[in-house]
């Protein structure tokens, strides 16, 4: 697993406000990513979240009085401060970056953060009207022109009933953002990468369906690995069995037709184009409106086929190529076989005018549907690139978009 924030001491301040639930998430999400987490509460903060869970979490004693000194030889709030390669608030309530920006300091978060040197990042959570309050308005700009980093809030239902820019950034957001302070520049920023993933499903009537095995982990391990790579993800996905990444523009497909026009749509906007869905070949010609009863021994069911998104994508990129456009985006396709893998992934590869084929045998183990790792060979124009061992569906996604990278990077000034 990529670990960026691995070395780094992280000082999560936490406030009183009901999105203080997320900060959980948050704490969660900067371990798993290498980060030593040393967590301070206000005491307004504890009234949502127990101290306990944070500590479970982060694995640290967590603060939550300044005179509660636990160890003699050192002043904690300065040792913290001292320590901290970058300090968080989230969820920030008004009342907190009021604080902030007057310098006072009169509990444990407020008085480490009049100690700090390292930089600081803010996700502020409250009520529509307060975030536009003049006051809040003002204590924001100051903070910003002394450096200090604002995650935006989000747009959405809030809990007090309202419905407006309020609402805490999603945790993935806020260790997006956390990610790209510590680790620096991240080398598909800028980039608008289209990715598809799992099944289609395609109607016979209201009850039965035809699909595939496909459950969307590769396609989700490409979204996730090129958003942390700081690229604006577009994820299409139609039947998958786990919930979409979080930081990532995500639209939910049914049928093949659904994700084609969800495709083609977005096509003028992208610059890397991942097709990894198993979308269905062919759909039923009719789809009845009612429960189809069983009536003779065999049942014919008639088949046509479904417009081929890849190969759509292929002309469309050809068509730009005879209108003169230099500026064009790199298609990679999926080829999921049971023999003769580099054969039908060279077919493939031509007939829809690919830059690069991402083929596996589904009946390895370890590299069929559903698993989660993988086991793929790459294709290009001439012939096999590489071939991979059995690596998690992410180290996969990571090692095809360091290839695309290496591709692409020359004429868009991007660095790996």
């Amino acid at each position: 697993m990529d670990k960026p924030l691995t070395g780094k001491t992280i000082i999560l301040g936490i406030t009183g406000g009901i999105a203080g639930y997320k900060a959980a998430t948050l704490c969660s999400r900067l371990v798993s990513l290498g980060a030593a987490v040393r967590v301070i509460m206000t005491e307004g903060a504890t009234k949502f979240i127990t101290p306990l869970t944070l500590q479970t979490i982060s694995r640290h004693p967590v603060a939550t009085d300044v005179f509660d000194e636990r160890d003699a030889s050192i002043v904690q709030h300065i040792d913290w401060a001292d320590a901290a390669d970058l300090v968080v608030v989230a969820p920030a309530t008004a009342n907190s970056i009021a604080k902030m920006a007057h310098g006072l300091a009169d509990d444990m978060l407020s008085t480490t953060l009049l100690a700090v040197t390292a930089p600081i990042l803010v996700a502020p959570a409250m009520n529509v009207h307060m975030w536009e309050h003049p006051a809040v308005v003002d204590n924001v700009e100051k903070l910003a022109a002394r450096g200090v980093t604002f995650v935006e809030p989000g747009t959405g239902q809030l809990a007090c009933g309202y419905v407006g820019k309020g609402r805490l950034a999603e945790p993935d957001e806020i260790v997006s953002c956390i990610v790209e302070k510590i680790a620096g520049s991240r080398p598909l920023r800028g980039q608008r990468v289209l990715i598809t993933a799992g099944g289609t499903i395609e109607r016979i009537d209201p009850v039965r369906y035809i699909t595939n095995d496909s459950s969307g982990k590769m396609g989700f391990a490409f979204a996730e690995a090129a958003r942390d790579w700081g690229a604006e993800v577009t994820l299409i996905y139609g039947r998958v069995d786990s919930t979409p990444p979080q930081g990532v523009h995500a639209v939910s497909v049914t049928s093949a037709d659904e994700m084609y026009e969800a495709v083609m749509s977005r096509l003028p906007e992208q610059d890397i184009v991942i097709k990894s869905a198993a979308v269905a070949d062919y759909r039923p010609r009719l789809q009845e409106t009612t429960k189809i009863k069983k009536k003779d021994e065999v049942q014919a069911l008639d088949l046509v086929r479904n417009r081929d998104i890849l190969h759509s994508i292929g002309l469309w990129k050809e068509q730009l190529k005879q209108q003169g456009k230099t500026t064009l985006p790199f298609i990679v396709g999926f080829a999921a076989e049971t023999n003769d893998l580099e054969k039908y992934a060279m077919d493939k590869l031509n007939r829809k005018k690919c830059d690069l084929i991402v083929a596996n045998d589904v009946s390895q183990s370890g590299a069929g549907f559903g698993t989660e790792t993988n086991i793929v060979s790459l294709y290009d124009a001439d012939g096999l690139l590489l071939q991979l061992p059995q690596l998690s569906k992410k180290d996969v996604a990571k090692r095809v978009l360091d290839i695309v990278l290496a591709r692409i990077g020359a004429e868009k000034g991007l660095e790996r």
